[in-house]
């Protein structure tokens, strides 16, 4: 079953660019990232997801209800952390738990003083008097607190600290383990490759690629060193179609290899080989393949002022 499913998603700014025609479905249970650089469309596609904006054309659903007119059953069990939070500056985090929570008609005293504890956060500090990533912490635990089926974060690893990046990470992962849908937006890499069942690319508003992570790590090339036995590699010796040598250096070969291990230790099977080296898959320059980072055209999500402001939904 998909939790979130879309069709022809359509939105645009006036003469600006915005999200066009975009296809996603996100079935029930999967840590889903939505991957793209800074402007590329991903907060516009997550409000229009959330009814916070009106699609254009085409149509989306969550949990089977249409986003845009059905958006207020969909919010009840949906937890949104914006990737441009606001709080009242007066809030301490057990206001802000009383608020949500009548907002949501439900005690969030529990489950939030849970979170607190493992987000390491101070719940009488004043919204004014915390850091930026006091902030986001707060923000996750209002976001997580009533135990939604579906949690979409936007950018949720801004302001915080390695470790506590590694606590959200885990956090989700359980989530997910118990059957809560994530779908979270990020322009880093290496939380996405960390956590994400399927991945979906955007640019400037458009899908570029939709598929599993485990695909594109398959597709994604591999830094290989080879060390020949003897001192030296074969004068005669020339690499198979799928293996581009970037360096000779004695008996050391540098080189980048596409695809999966297999047919390189077949190869090397038949030759003197001391050692061997495989690193992980390049997933960055993979990534960087589907951009134009000298593209400097008007970004396509709204400025931050466009945003809707307040608590989570």
């Amino acid at each position: 079953m998909s939790i979130i499913s879309a069709r022809q998603l359509t939105r645009g700014y006036g003469r600006r660019r915005g999200i066009s025609a975009i296809d996603l479905d996100v079935p029930e249970g999967a840590i889903f990232g939505f991957l793209g650089p800074n402007g590329a469309g991903k907060t516009t596609a997550i409000r229009v997801l959330l009814g916070f904006l009106r699609p254009r054309a085409g149509q989306a659903t969550i949990f089977g209800r249409d986003c845009w007119r059905e958006s207020h059953h969909i919010k009840r069990d949906a937890g949104y952390l914006p990737g441009d939070l606001r709080l009242y500056p007066w809030m301490t985090g057990r206001s802000a738990l009383r608020i949500v929570g009548g907002v949501r008609g439900t005690d969030l005293t529990a489950p939030g003083r849970d979170l607190a504890d493992r987000f390491r956060l101070d719940l009488d500090v004043r919204v004014r008097r915390m850091s930026r990533g006091m902030r986001q912490k707060l923000g996750l635990i209002l976001t997580l607190a009533h135990g939604p089926r579906l949690l979409v974060l936007d950018e949720p690893t801004s302001g915080l600290d390695p470790l506590m990046q590694i606590t959200l990470a885990d956090e989700l992962r359980d989530r997910a383990a118990r059957g809560t849908t994530i779908f979270f937006s990020s322009h880093t890499l290496s939380e996405v490759n960390d956590l994400c069942d399927r991945v979906a690319i955007i640019r400037d508003g458009t899908i570029v690629a939709d598929e599993p992570l485990a695909t594109l790590r398959r597709r994604a090339r591999r830094t290989v060193r080879i060390t020949f036995a003897n001192g030296a590699a074969p004068d005669d010796l020339r690499p198979p179609g799928f293996l581009t040598v970037r360096r000779r250096d004695g008996c050391v070969w540098t080189c980048v290899m596409d695809g999966v291990a297999a047919p390189l230790l077949a190869w090397l099977a038949a030759h003197p080989v001391h050692d061997l080296a495989i690193g992980p898959p390049d997933l960055e320059t993979l990534f960087r393949t589907y951009y134009d980072f000298d593209d400097r055209a008007s970004p396509v999500d709204p400025p931050d002022g466009d945003a809707p402001v307040g608590v989570p939904s």
